[in-house]
């Protein structure tokens, strides 16, 4: 049993609740348009790809789970087949990340979803998440899942469920504040407290 009320987290460290949430089955096809300019392409990351995109589009939101990883093992994550990643690119440059993951229980995992400030707001978000249901039920998987956090777009837990993923489950995640470590800058989402 948890101890109910408020618990102190160490400086240095910050807490999120973190929201599971899945799909066991496709939710009816939706036509959506990329917005104009935008393009959808699956992408053979390279290592520094793969860190500038997600630097670029999770720094906001405190993503550093990928940034710990030493070389070799994020390079073998990368080569991984059972991974597949995708971006949105304008103007000739990429600006979105979907990372799926197809796991060996008959899973897949949509490990990684979100878009540069270039395309937040323009309808990009829709479009993809479109782009990654498809692809995630054209293989044979039990079920489709994600989480999210409090760290994350206030916006992105509507979002989801207004996709057809269900909440099933709520964890706190308990870590050191990246940007006491040095993963991210320390200016970055300045609307959580840098306490150190």
């Amino acid at each position: 049993m948890i101890d109910k009320g408020f618990h102190d987290i160490p400086a240095g460290q910050f807490a999120v609740v973190v929201t599971h949430l899945e799909m066991r089955s496709p939710p009816p096809a939706r036509a959506v348009d990329a917005p104009a300019g935008v393009t959808f392409r699956q992408v053979t990351p390279t290592l520094d790809w793969y860190r500038d995109i997600f630097r670029r589009v999770g720094t906001e939101w405190l993503w550093f789970g990928r940034l710990k990883l030493e070389r070799a093992a994020l390079e073998a994550m990368l080569k991984d087949p059972a991974r597949q990643f995708y971006t949105l690119t304008q103007d000739g440059k990429d600006e979105a990340l979907l990372e799926l993951y197809f796991k060996p229980d008959g899973d897949c995992e949509l490990a990684y979803f979100g878009l540069t400030a270039a395309l937040i707001g323009s309808g990009a978000g829709r479009f993809l998440m479109t782009q990654a249901l498809k692809l995630a039920w054209e293989k044979p998987i039990n079920r489709l899942h994600l989480n999210t956090c409090t760290h994350d777009s206030p916006q992105a837990l509507g979002f989801y469920k207004r996709s057809g993923f269900v909440p099933y489950k709520r964890q706190i995640e308990i870590d050191d504040d990246p940007r006491l470590t040095g993963y991210l800058p320390r200016d970055a989402a300045p609307r959580i407290p840098l306490l150190d």
